[in-house]
């Protein structure tokens, strides 16, 4: 069977084709496609290098255009978008074509691969364009991306590379700020999650070339310094680096060139999760380009070699995080911490997560090459699988779950993707690395078992991964997972086991039952399945229920209900198959879990045959009872809670008809006979109002399947019932309120919905009932009122929809001619070829048509002559007020036109609908901009004047180009065409009539408001398409709902026939929904669109409401309906402020700034002005409701301030490149341009003229108005060009010092934009172009030349940091850290000149500069000062020392009123005597700004200024610091050293290097504060700081200090002097390379501890020991030994918790261990053992280096065996364990061996926790062990324990021995305690043993004997050992509850039977 499944993926694979929407990106290698130059007859490339799998354009029933015709308007798009470029009209334009040639793509039509290369170059370019507006780069990046979707499009490399440095110039200014240089705050960012987004994409086209480049530009900023830096560079890597196999030849850019770098990279930073999951993923998607690569070396380890790929799994087995005994987490936080800016460049793990990236990097690793080698990347996985084995199961959850079952389904789909796509050809593989059958077989076992318990999974996510994942396990072996499967359904589904275990049944056999009707002999078992699923359908459980039609639901789309019986004498009935089956479920009971069923050779074709056929016979009486218990479940559903609610009652009335269709699809004629017999009797009989929808849905699926057959029979009978319930229970005769249908009504409602869904999507089958279905629409629309009649109009809506539209009517499994043949076993399952198809469509015939157009007739004209009658006063029913009868008529008559005009939506031609009633000509405005897109200009603008320049309508934006072929039924200007326009033309007139009346006359009406403006609504949108009812949406939803089962990895469109039916229904709906685009209004569209921006002003809430959701629907389909719309608005909302009318105010503020009319203002300043200052009036209303739309609309309008694109940097050769050959365009772009620019001046222009105005605004407002004033300003004002006006700075400088807090922060903070964007445009030169491209000039900066040739460089150049005294400064981290560069970035230590300005900048300064005088500066401290108001701000604030920072730096050039004497008088008032907190923050603050402003002035400015503040910092820090001021000074020291060398601020680095423990003071917090500065200034300066040796010397020789905050602040300025003391300084990044790769494949070891520090390390231990031996045991006060030894405890700590923590390695076997050990013993300092035990527990979790762990475990295993202290014996247990388990790829065979020697020894010991703690560690290692060691480790245990109980008997007791009670004194004998110990060690070592396998079901064949000889040898023991036996017995049981009827039968009747006096005697019966 083996081979002919594969065979049949053979078959499958080799359909060819592009299977919808399912190609990972994520998944398939970068392979060459097979078809990758198919020319076609003209010998023109093709489009794709692979057909497409579905013949969209030959399955419609209409002519369609030809591809030329396509490729015309392709031409046409892309030369009106080369257009747009060139003339720089990004948006509106260029966004406009993006989306055109968007929705052409949608249509399923394909570029040529070279336009697609020039398409995709183009688009790359426009999305990183310098320049270019924010929102439209993100289109243009989505198109991108939608260009490069599927890898098959282009091949990377042969067709296309892309350059990754626009990339990295983008992310560089996000991720190393320092290097782009200043950053300008006004400049919008891009979003970097669009970034990385982009690098997805695009990382797969970058050239491998370019690998040596990328390495020579990112390893220079990798630094553990600042270990931010080696975040961003893994970030870069992980986004930038080409994973794409190089050239052939090119053997220096093969990947085991870098890898030992990359290796190196990676253990530079231990302990964290982000460098863990970066690297993985780098390195799963090098294995997935690499694998199609002949010329890549490639092993049983992939292209990686062995080392590297058990490291590999080391880390994966620390990402799973799964928990080991007490052990800690792997991971340091406070590493992961540090990742500062690089958090950017981590992939979203929601999307990413981390199972794909290791499933990827296994499944591409795999090849035969695996099954021959006990070591490999397969044997690998089964380890791993195997180690955590135990926590997939449902009683073992936690937080692991989750990434367990995805890590697995991840495995399955992988490989199942590329077992198909190697079988198709598809990708490309190098024979020798093809996967084959026997990997398969060994694959699919190692996930089989956890498998198997993860479906049963108590998490809703991981069962549905599981349930998946044995889709995928079961499709690529059968044979091994459907017995197993069947073997746990079967008892399941007959209800033997608990409840949630049917559920998951139910769920697995949804998924199987595909592979299970294709897979012999198994698919006999089908139908006995679908018996036993019955009573699932079930009303008191709806969620079984779902599950079980789903399951119905699959097995009809896969099974034809034919029975096969028929014609066959040798088969009577189904008894064959009953027989068959009952013997079958006996042998799974018998043989239990491991069953094998090898129906393929076991069972003959012809018997396998017969048993099919017999099993059919059982059809008719399945469906009957099937619809017994549907019927029955009708009858008893709940009421649903609400429409739309997600209730469950929901989710089954809609899971009916998804089962219904395909059931009654897949019946032999017979039976659908007999189902239509039983659906129409119950409908005849019953009126269940809750199960009304459910049983109308069943209603249609039977009518759609057979209409001829289903109408006859329900029609007459619907009918009939109608005029029954209307004649003679006179239902619907009176009017209702509320929202329930009356008990008196439901008969009848229950009928009209029968009727409305038995007439839609029938085609042609109505026309005989034609006259019946007439007559009773007309008789129920006369006779019925109240709610009924919405269903009236509902059922006229459906006869409507079902005579006009185009559909299929084909729901056959089969093709008719396989139907003419007759069905046969062979055709189950069977699988369609998508390309030969024949399908049925309905398409409206001209009976059809007419008989719609005289329903639509009749019915219209009455409604609108009844609405005339209402409004005019002639109706019968009168408006006077008592009752709602007149309302009830109106709404009545408008929700039916509304559906009339839905019903027919596809009959009316946009064209048409645009002229209007007159035939006019569409037009638009006039404006200038109207015509932007197709190239032209109006005269107008051309001369016109500042208004006209400005029209911004988005016409263009939505303009109709194209239209193509949908299957359009009338005849253009034929009569019925022009009656059906007539018609709609009078409806909308009358709605304007309706509106005009009740606005006069009934304006509180509210209800009639409502179906009103729905009836706009669809008055607007529903053309050519019933939009309205989202039509596509709602059926592509369901299509994909419904194919989501048959997804395959790597397959394509491998569906049930009905469902790639279904495909071509969908795509018809989508041509409709193309060509309904936007249309030009008529001249009603524009009195209709006045109504509802009338209406939208309302005083009625509801009637805004739904007015504004017209005005959303209407704008999005009339083009220019938003200009329209916004003047009056603007005018109601200006009316609304001067009258106080909130109502209107609201309506107005809502409809122009939360919709769709928003973004229009913003474009266009004819509007923007007048919004802008309503909005800021607004603000003064005193109405909550309305300050809170203003509050959540100041974004939006601060929006609108936003410069519009000034200047795009756009390579012209990638334009140029989409240029239309033909053809001058120039005239068109110069046009295009001047109107461009001619508009960009005039919105300048107002918007200069608008901030102006509201500067004054601001001056004199409220401060709530003020504020938001002032927020706009900011955006409106600051300008590259022009910076800002006087009117603004001054406002600016004078609202920095104002009164109101929020004010004073808003406006210092825009002040600090103005000076940094001053500062931009200085180093700028003044230009706009080098801002743009990040050019800057900055004066002091300079390329220092580096020696790195001289191996003296490195320490020469460190050692000029312990000096004041330099030329230049260095104030990078980088280059040299890691490698060095031929140049550094330096700056001049003595800066001889000022920046140059220019006279804008210099006005700028001056009149800054007036303002700031000695007063400002008084004022602005003194509110520095104040007490901030919530606690949370009372911190160092960054922005006002910047600030001021800004205003010294132009006070030292002489530009402000005040000197530096008047601001020194300041400060020292502000610090006045240094005794309140906030004294010492202003000081703080102002220093921070003062010392800041001096870093690039003149030596002699900067002495005075250091001078000066020296004399104040000394004060502070020798005596002014308390615990609430000392965090002000940190964040100062960090302000200042942060980022800048250390030598900038020497004097205070040197005097704080200087610091010297005072042993005699009782300060304890003075001593303590300094330290944390020093070490606040070691972590900032990093490895540049060069004076720490006076520092360690002084704190090593006082490690005993007597206060804990001191000893402690010395243990983490420790521990941050030796993390920067590290670096590497190789030569250059070739260096770097050769030494990693000649070192090993995993690079050298880093953090290698110097002689100096192993020195130290054993002086500072000796010492420990010293004074341990000194201090008198039992000492209660603090010894030197206690105090010494948490200084250093707190040291390594810290060191351990950090990435350098592989440093101290070397020192755990022999020094750290015993001393932790012993610092655990001390029971008198609580604290001390607390600390040693935190810092022991850090042991198993520091990554040691394959090989080097020998030391550590041998001496785990000698204080193991010989402590004489027990607690010390039992700690080492704890981190055997965990080593044992973090370790497992990593750790010899010999010193596992020893391992467990040494814990099985360990349960002899004297102690019983150690035994105890021994015997968990024991079933822990062994439950995590690889197979083949497991067990041998078993056996030999089982053996050893078994003998050592047996030979060790407890003595006889003597005949006649005294039996008094004994008194328990008695002492035992050392014999006797000896033998109890013995026995005790045997107990538990068996114990042990079965405990490893607490889940195994069954259990091990060897576990029953041994319970047996626990329970007969040694359950009477006495005391411990008896007690032991009951708990390991009892726990066997305990943990099988779930399976106890499955593992019994592994024990043999006498087992049992010893086992069940033991001690419950219920437990084992």
């Amino acid at each position: 069977m083996g081979d002919g499944r594969e065979k049949l993926a053979e078959f499958i694979a080799s359909l060819d084709g592009a299977r919808g929407n399912d190609m990972s990106r994520a998944t398939s290698p970068g392979g060459e496609p097979r078809e990758s130059d198919i020319k076609d007859a003209n010998g023109a490339k093709l489009s794709r290098s692979r057909p497409r799998t579905y013949p969209y354009f030959r399955y419609l029933p209409y002519e369609v255009e030809d591809d030329e015709e396509r490729q015309r308007n392709f031409d046409e798009i892309i030369k009106q978008l080369y257009v747009a470029v060139e003339a720089g009209d990004f948006a509106p334009g260029a966004v406009h074509w993006t989306r055109e040639l968007r929705a052409w793509l949608g249509l399923k039509f394909d570029p040529t691969k070279e336009q697609r290369i020039k398409l995709v170059r183009l688009y790359y370019e426009l999305s990183l364009a310098p320049g270019i507006d924010v929102s439209t780069a993100e289109r243009f990046a989505s198109m991108f991306m939608v260009l490069t979707k599927r890898k098959h499009y282009l091949r990377p490399v042969k067709d296309i590379t892309l350059d990754w440095r626009p990339l990295f110039r983008e992310l560089k200014v996000f991720v190393l700020p320092s290097e782009s240089g200043l950053i300008q705050a006004t400049n919008v960012k891009r979003n970097y999650r669009t970034l990385t987004k982009l690098c997805t994409f695009a990382q797969l086209y970058f050239d491998p070339k370019e690998i040596p480049v990328i390495l020579e530009e990112f390893l220079p900023y990798f630094n553990t310094s600042f270990v931010e830096g080696a975040f961003v560079v893994s970030g870069l890597f992980n986004l930038l680096l080409p994973t794409s196999p190089p050239p052939v030849g090119e053997e220096s850019l093969l990947p085991q060139q870098y890898l030992p770098t990359l290796f190196h990279l990676w253990s530079l930073v231990n302990r964290s999760k982000v460098f863990d999951t970066t690297f993985l993923d780098l390195f799963s998607r090098l294995a997935r380009d690499s694998l199609p690569a002949a010329h890549v070396s490639f092993s049983e380890y992939g292209i990686f070699t062995k080392d590297q790929s058990t490291l590999i799994f080391t880390a994966i087995l620390r990402l799973l995080e799964i928990p080991v005994g007490q052990a800690t987490s792997p991971y340091s936080t406070t590493v992961d911490a540090g990742a500062g800016l690089g958090v950017m460049l981590e992939r979203d793990p929601k999307k990413h997560p981390v199972g794909h990236q290791v499933a990827r990097w296994i499944v591409m690793s795999l090849s035969p090459a695996c099954i021959g080698n006990p070591a490999s990347i397969l044997s690998n996985l089964e380890g791993l699988i195997q180690a955590v084995e135990t926590f997939f199961h449902p009683s073992n959850s936690g937080a692991w779950t989750k990434t367990l079952s995805q890590l697995v389904y991840y495995l399955a789909d992988f490989f199942v993707m590329r077992w198909n796509r190697e079988k198709s050809g598809e990708m490309e593989v190098p024979e020798e690395r093809r996967l084959n059958g026997e990997l398969k077989r060994r694959f699919v076992l190692c996930l089989r078992d956890v498998i198997f318990m993860g479906i049963y999974s108590k998490s809703g996510t991981a069962m549905n991964f599981s349930l998946s994942t044995l889709q995928s396990l079961a499709y690529l072996e059968p044979d091994l997972i459907l017995p197993g499967a069947l073997q746990r359904i079967y008892p399941a589904m007959q209800g033997l086991v608990e409840v949630h275990r049917t559920t998951s049944s139910l769920r697995s056999l949804q998924i199987l039952s595909r592979i299970m009707v294709r897979t012999k002999g198994f698919r006999c078992h089908v139908t006995t399945m679908l018996g036993l699923a019955l009573p699932g359908i079930d009303a008191n459980d709806l969620e079984k229920t779902l599950y079980t039609l789903s399951y119905m639901q699959s097995v009809c789309y896969n099974i034809p209900f034919n029975d096969l019986t028929e014609g066959k004498e040798n088969i009577s009935g189904s008894m064959l198959a009953v027989d068959w089956i009952t013997s079958e479920v006996g042998r799974m009971e018998q043989e239990g879990a491991n069953v094998e069923m090898n129906y393929a050779t076991g069972l003959t074709d012809e018997d396998e045959e017969m048993v099919l056929r017999s099993s059919t016979a059982s059809f008719a009486e399945f469906l009957s009872s099937f619809l017994g218990r549907v019927f029955t479940l009708l009858e008893n559903l709940p009421d649903a809670s609400r429409v739309r609610s997600g209730s469950p009652e929901e989710n089954v009335v809609n899971t009916l008809p998804a089962t219904f269709t395909p059931l009654l699809g897949s019946l032999s004629s017979e039976l659908y006979d007999l189902a239509l017999n039983k659906i129409a009797d119950f409908v005849g009989n019953h009126v269940i109002h809750q199960a009304r929808d459910a049983m109308a849905f069943i209603c249609n699926s039977l009518c759609k399947i057979n209409p001829q057959k289903a109408l006859k029979r329900l029609v007459p009978m619907l009918i009939s019932m109608i005029r029954t319930e209307i004649d003679e229970n006179g239902a619907a005769s009176t009017r209702n309120t509320g929202t329930d249908v009356l008990p008196r009504d439901r008969g009848l409602v229950w009928s009209v919905s029968m009727l409305s869904m038995c007439v839609v999507h029938v085609g042609d089958a109505v026309l005989p009932h034609k006259k019946e279905l007439f007559d009773i629409a007309v008789y129920m629309q006369q006779k019925c009122k109240g709610i009924p009649t919405v269903h009236i109009s509902n059922y006229i809506h459906h006869l409507l929809l079902n005579l006009t539209g185009t559909y299929t009517v084909d729901f056959a499994l089969y093709e008719a001619d396989v139907m003419a043949r007759g069905l046969g076993p062979k055709d189950w399952g069977r699988i369609p070829y998508p390309k030969d198809l024949n399908i049925k469509w309905h398409v409206p015939q001209v009976a059809e048509i007419e008989f719609a157009l005289e329903v639509f007739r009749s019915q219209g004209e009455e409604a609108i002559r009844s609405l005339t009658s209402l409004i005019d006063g002639t109706s019968s029913v009168k408006r006077d007020g008592s009752d709602k009868a007149w309302s009830d008529e109106l709404s009545r008559n408008l929700v039916l036109l509304r559906l009339l005009l839905a019903g027919v939506a596809v009959l009316f031609d946009s064209d048409e609908v645009s002229r209007g009633s007159r035939g006019e000509v569409p037009t638009t405005n006039g404006d200038a901009e109207m015509i932007l897109a197709n190239g032209d200009v109006s005269q107008e603008a051309e001369n016109g004047d500042l208004e006209a320049a400005l029209h911004e309508d988005e016409e263009d934006e939505s303009r109709p180009t194209f239209r193509y072929p949908d299957g359009y039924v009338l005849e253009k200007q034929g009569d019925t065409y022009d009656e059906v326009h007539a018609l709609r033309e009078r409806m909308g007139n009358l709605f304007h009539q309706v509106h005009e009346f009740l606005i006069e006359k009934q304006q509180d009406d509210v209800a009639c408001f409502s179906p009103l403006y729905t009836a706009y609504k669809s008055w607007f949108i529903d053309v050519g398409i019933e939009k309205s009812a989202h039509v596509l949406d709602r059926v592509t939803r369901l299509f994909t709902a419904d194919i989501h089962p048959y997804k395959v990895s790597g397959l394509r469109k491998e569906y049930p026939r009905p469902l790639l039916l279904r495909r071509a229904n969908v795509y018809h709906l989508q041509r409709l929904r193309f060509n309904a685009c936007p249309r030009p209004p008529s001249s009603m569209d524009k009195l209709l669109l006045q109504d509802l921006a009338q209406s939208s002003l309302s005083s009625y809430t509801e009637v805004r409401r739904n007015a504004q959701s017209a005005i959303e629907s209407a704008s999005k389909v009339i083009i220019g309906a938003r200009p329209l719309l916004i003047p009056p608005l603007l005018k109601g909302l200006e009316q609304g402020l001067q009258d106080s009318d909130f109502a209107r105010i609201k309506g107005a503020m809502y409809t122009l700034l939360f919709g769709t009319l928003a973004k229009t203002i913003s474009r266009d300043w004819r509007f923007a002005p007048s919004m802008v200052r309503s909005y800021l009036a607004a603000s003064d209303v005193d109405r909550p409701s309305v300050q809170k739309l203003c509050s959540t609309a100041t974004f939006q309008i601060m929006e609108f301030g936003r410069s519009s694109e000034r200047m795009v940097i756009l390579d012209h050769d990638i334009v140029s490149a989409v240029a239309p050959a033909d053809g001058d365009l120039s005239l068109a772009i110069d046009r295009k341009r001047n109107q461009v620019k001619k508009k960009r001046a005039a919105g300048e222009l107002k918007k200069a003229n608008l901030s102006n105005e509201l500067v004054d605004t601001a001056r004199r407002s409220h401060w709530k108005k003020a504020s938001r004033t002032a927020a706009i300003v900011v955006t409106l004002g600051l300008k590259f060009d022009t910076l800002g006006s006087d009117n603004l700075i001054d406002l600016l400088t004078n609202g920095s010092i104002d009164s109101h807090p929020g004010l004073r922060s808003m406006y210092s903070g825009a002040l600090v934009v103005l000076f940094s964007l001053l500062e931009t445009r200085a180093v700028c030169q003044h230009n706009y172009e080098n801002y743009l491209l990040d050019k800057q000039l900055i004066l002091d900066k300079i390329e220092v030349t580096t020696r790195r040739e001289e191996p003296s460089w490195t320490s020469e150049h460190l050692a000029s940091f312990a000096k004041a005294d330099t030329e230049f400064y260095i104030d990078h981290e980088y280059p040299g850290w890691l490698v060095w560069t031929s140049k550094m970035p330096g700056y001049k230590s003595n800066p001889r000149s000022n920046q140059d300005f220019d006279d804008e900048e210099r006005r700028v300064i001056t009149r800054i500069g007036a303002a700031l005088n000695q007063s400002w500066f008084s004022s602005f401290f003194a509110y520095l000062k104040q007490e901030p108001r919530d606690a949370t701000a009372d911190r160092f604030r960054i922005a006002s020392a910047m600030m001021l920072g800004y205003a010294f730096d132009l006070m030292h050039d002489g530009h402000t009123a005040a000197t530096l004497k008047e601001v020194k008088e300041e400060i020292t008032v502000t610090f006045g005597d240094g005794s309140d907190k906030h004294q010492h923050r202003a000081t703080a603050e102002i220093l921070g700004g003062l010392l800041g402003s001096v870093h690039d002035k003149k030596i002699e400015i900067r002495s005075t200024i250091w001078d000066y503040c020296m004399s104040i910092l000394l004060e502070v820090f020798n005596d002014g610091l308390t615990p609430e001021n000392s965090g002000y000074w940190t964040t100062f020291l960090h302000l200042l050293l942060q980022g800048k060398d250390p030598r900038r601020s020497w004097p205070l680095v040197e005097w704080l290097a200087d610091f010297k423990l005072d042993m005699g003071s009782n300060a304890a917090f003075k001593e303590s504060s300094k330290i944390m500065l020093l070490q606040q200034c070691i972590s900032d300066a990093g490895w540049h700081f060069q004076l720490e040796k006076p520092v360690l010397a002084n704190f090593l020789q006082h490690l005993d200090h007597p206060y804990k905050g001191v000893r402690e602040a010395m243990g983490h300025t420790l521990a941050a002097i030796y993390r920067t003391r590290y670096h590497e300084s190789y030569e250059d990044v070739e260096t770097l390379l050769n030494v990693q790769k000649a070192s090993s494949s995993i690079g050298t070891a880093p953090y290698v501890p110097t002689e100096e520090f192993v020195h130290t390390i054993h002086q500072i231990f000796e010492q420990l020991e010293k004074w341990r031996h000194e201090r008198k045991p039992g000492q209660q006060t603090p010894s030197s030994y206690t105090s010494a030894s948490k200084t250093v405890l707190l040291w390594l700590d810290s060191m351990l918790s950090s990435y350098e923590c592989t440093q101290l390695l070397q020192f755990f076997p022999n020094i750290f261990m015993e001393q932790l050990l012993h610092m655990m013993d001390v029971k008198e300092d609580q604290e001390l053992q607390g600390l040693a035990y935190h810092v022991f527990r850090h042991i198993p979790n520091i990554p040691y280096r394959l090989g080097e762990d020998a030391e550590l475990i041998a001496s785990l295993i000698r204080i193991g065996t010989s402590s004489s202290l027990w607690h010390q014996r039992l700690r080492v247990l704890i981190n055997m364990q965990v080593i044992y388990y973090r370790r497992l790829f990593l750790i010899s065979q010999e010193e596992q061996q020893n391992l467990f020697d040494c814990v099985a020894s360990m349960l002899n010991d004297t102690q019983l926790e150690v035994r105890l703690g021994a015997m968990t560690t024991l079933s822990g290692m062994i439950r995590c062990s690889p197979v083949a060691l497991r067990d041998s480790i078993v056996k030999d245990l089982n053996k050893k324990f078994t003998d050592m109980l047996l030979k060790n008997p407890l003595p006889k007791k003597p005949r006649g021995a005294a039996s008094a009670t004994s008194t328990g004194t008695n002492t035992p004998t050392p014999e006797q305690t000896k033998l109890v110990l013995t026995r005790h060690a045997a107990v538990l070592g068996l114990g042990a043993v079965v405990q490893a396998f607490p889940y195994t079901s069954p259990p091990p064949e060897w576990i029953p004997a041994v319970l047996t000889t626990l329970a007969n040898k040694a359950n009477s023991d006495t005391g411990m050992v008896g007690k032991s036996v009951k708990s390991i017995l009892a726990d066997f049981k305990k943990t099988r509850q779930d399976t106890w009827h499955m593992d019994l039968k592994a024990f043999s009747s006498e087992q049992v039977e010893d086992l069940e006096g033991v001690l419950w005697k219920s437990y084992f019966a």
